[in-house]
């Protein structure tokens, strides 16, 4: 599952300050998650190939996605396992801070 896909840094403003749904990009990020990666690096050589855009870039429209309702309305179970990834990754750093 190559495709190239345009970098499309900004949402939709509606009037009134309110952000649009999710934009296609929000999707295809949402749709690449459900995949699994066997090898160390193939999911960081996909998004360079798929996304065009650099890792840690997409890590911050990630998390930033996960955190929107709408994201959560368009795939609940999704949504959620990262979501409750992302906690297992901070309350980790945390404790090696610790």
């Amino acid at each position: 599952m190559v495709a190239l896909v345009a970098y499309d840094e900004g949402l939709t403003q509606l009037p009134g300050g309110q952000v649009a749904a999710l934009s296609e990009r929000d999707k295809r990020i949402l749709a690449f998650e459900r995949g699994w990666w066997r090898f160390p690096g193939a999911k960081e050589r996909e998004i360079l190939e798929v996304f065009g855009i650099p890792v840690t870039r997409y890590y911050q429209l990630l998390n930033e996605l996960i955190d929107r309702p709408e994201a959560a309305e368009f795939d609940p179970a999704l949504v959620a396992r990262l979501r409750r990834q992302r906690g297992r990754r901070q309350r980790l750093r945390s404790a090696r801070l610790d």
